[in-house]
């Protein structure tokens, strides 16, 4: 074993035939040693406990941590946080710094907010959802911070920070083979798919991973790999289409690049420091809601199977995401949708949220198909609704279970269904009560137990990553790391194989200096997809310095060689109106795919499902819509 040094406050040691182990000075870990090989005393008794063990496997370690671990700590590992921005602002979730906002607090933008030290320590919360960042060295700081405060609590359990999908492109910026950027940017999901091969995909996975990595992420919150049934449903550009066997060798490809770590990365079983676990979306599949609708809100919360097919919704899972090739083996985690699968429940006949519904959780998913991995709800789902159906805050998406249940009884039915752990939820108290719900219900052996089985297999994700051996990171290699010139060409051919060339009759390529008349797209006020309002806007769909670079831009169209117009799909209502419903109507009107203004006249006389509660049919026959940018 060698010492390598000390940086910010952060020592490494070298075992010689095993891995670097990173430890805080502050922590109060200390370095046991055994045949002359280092071990970090997570735990600081002086002793080598098995969990600590790094030559022991994932599944020994996870079970010896598990069985010390109190009820709390257990409960607090099934939490799940609330979005974090890094530094936290003033949005749904503020943050505080000292008391303070942080632009008057005087905190560094690494800093842990009060919310983040309260949590990691009274919660104990240790996977944490990570949204905006200000720059990757920053979110480097941030990481060594919440490690170093997580390793000096109780057992030392390092923090599994996350994220949803952040590699997306935009218009705004150009490639340049010889620069880097804060991230590499890629197509989205139906963007890999259009270039039909799964090579692209497993590219992008094994990118990505290795920026997560460098900026302190373990584990992704994709893919989304739902069956793209519904071109009205607004979440369809985030999967890979609509073809079940695509969408799974998508699927497929994209683990095993997040989740393979190769060489000298490998610490076993195709996982080691490069891995990021992958929690795949959204069992049994969330593309098939309801005229569209999505789930988030009230007003789409119905999955429906008019043809029958609710197995097709199963392939990217079942041949996909649990068939992966690489010896990873099967997604890490996956993530139930909000949907009520209507009739879909053989055993119990209930229509609830499918994490809530212990059919398609303990008899379908882990029974069936043997899937023995975490179990994570959607980002919400506990809370009692809100009052306006409209809105995504405040309120819970707790569908199917709106009455007649607690928020403690909620999450109880959630851990008797075969859940893991709750997207979203920063409170312990309600796991707590739905523990002392079972052990009344079942004795405390059996719900000992029960907790212990979700344990293990979330502590299992942080052991295979190395997590426990060192989760710190250095800054400097952090941005050398993260949008590196390499990693951004890889995104910039990925976007090229994802073009699809509808038509060319001798217009393309373009020679450059050519003159362009690129069209301004006006739009009036609207909402966005939270029903939060969007003032009007006239832009150029593309940054006209960028495009100065290769042609000539002219305002006048007849001056111009050739246009260049950007549209967007039909940007259309969510499928609910306020106005209708405080005119007299249900709510309900159609999702046009149209610009022009659209009639459904001929929709279902009576919706496929409906909520006894309020609305039992949801049909919007006969109504009319307009979509915002009718000028595209």
């Amino acid at each position: 074993m060698k010492t390598m040094g000390k940086k910010a406050a952060i020592r490494y040691a070298r075992n010689e035939r095993g891995p670097t182990l990173g430890y805080s000075e502050a922590s109060g870990v200390r370095l046991l040693y055994e045949d002359g090989l280092a071990f970090k005393d997570l735990n600081k008794d002086g002793k080598l406990d098995r969990y600590e063990d790094w030559r022991l496997s994932p599944e020994e370690r996870a079970k010896d941590l598990a069985s010390k671990m109190t009820i709390e700590q257990i409960a607090g590992l099934m939490l799940y946080s609330s979005h974090q921005a890094i530094p936290g602002n003033l949005n749904w979730f503020p943050a505080t710094y000292g008391g303070q906002f942080f632009e008057a607090s005087g905190a560094a933008p690494g800093d842990l907010s009060d919310q983040q030290l309260s949590f990691v320590a009274n919660d104990h919360i240790r996977h944490i959802l990570i949204t905006r960042i200000q720059d990757p060295a920053t979110a480097a700081l941030w990481n060594n911070n919440v490690q170093a405060y997580a390793e000096s609590l109780g057992f030392g359990i390092p923090a599994n920070n996350s994220s949803d999908p952040r590699h997306s492109s935009d218009t705004s910026k150009e490639f340049n083979a010889g620069a880097g950027g804060a991230i590499s940017m890629w197509p989205e999901s139906m963007g890999l798919a259009a270039a039909f091969d799964p090579a692209v995909a497993r590219k992008f996975g094994e990118v990505a991973a290795k920026e997560y990595r460098a900026l302190g992420l373990a584990t992704a919150l994709s893919p989304q790999v739902d069956i793209a049934t519904d071109p009205r449903w607004y979440r369809f550009g985030m999967t890979f289409g609509e073809d079940p066997q695509l969408a799974a060798d998508m699927a497929r490809a994209y683990i095993d690049g997040f989740q393979t770590s190769e060489g000298e990365a490998e610490i076993a079983d195709g996982w080691g420091c490069d891995s990021v676990n992958a929690m795949v979306k959204h069992w049994p599949g969330g593309g098939s809601g309801e005229a569209g609708r999505d789930a988030h809100f009230g007003y789409g919360k119905y999955a429906v199977y008019p043809g029958g097919n609710f197995d097709e919704h199963l392939v990217p899972f079942t041949e996909g995401a649990f068939r992966l090739a690489g010896k990873t083996g099967q997604a890490s985690a996956i993530m139930p949708y909000y949907t009520i699968s209507v009739g879909q429940d053989s055993k119990n006949g209930e229509n609830v949220g499918n994490s809530y519904n212990e059919y398609l959780i303990n008899d379908l998913l882990r029974g069936r198909y043997g899937y023995d991995g975490v179990v994570c709800t959607d980002w919400g789902i506990t809370a009692d609704e809100g009052e306006d159906i409209s809105r995504l805050f405040p309120g819970g998406r707790c569908w199917g279970v709106e009455e007649g249940y607690s928020v403690a009884e909620r999450h109880y039915k959630l851990i008797m269904a075969g859940v893991d752990q709750f997207g979203g939820n920063n409170e312990i108290g309600p796991v707590i009560e739905a523990y002392n719900i079972g052990a009344r219900k079942h004795g405390e052996s059996f719900m000992r137990l029960r907790f212990e089985q979700s344990a293990v297999r979330l502590l299992k994700n942080m052991f295979r990553l190395g997590l426990f051996e060192n989760p710190y990171l250095e800054a400097d290699v952090t941005t050398a790391t993260v949008g590196q010139a390499e990693f951004m060409e890889a995104g910039y051919e990925a976007q090229l194989r994802s073009i699809v060339m509808l038509k060319n009759e001798g217009v393309l390529p373009v020679a450059r200096k050519k003159t362009v008349y690129i069209p301004k797209r006006s739009l009036p006020a609207d909402t966005d997809w939270m029903g939060m309002p969007i003032p009007p806007s006239e832009s150029y769909p593309i940054h006209l310095d960028v495009v100065k670079k290769y042609f000539a831009v002219t305002d006048r169209p007849e001056e111009a060689d050739f246009a260049l117009v950007c549209i967007e799909s039909p940007r259309s209502t969510k499928g609910y109106s306020k106005a209708d419903a405080e005119a007299g109507g249900n709510g309900y009107v159609p999702i046009s795919l149209q610009y022009a203004p659209y009639t459904a006249e001929y929709a279902r006389e009576t919706s496929l499902a409906g909520d006894a509660r309020d609305v039992l049919n949801r049909s919007y026959k006969g109504k009319s819509v307009t979509v915002s940018n009718a000028g595209d």
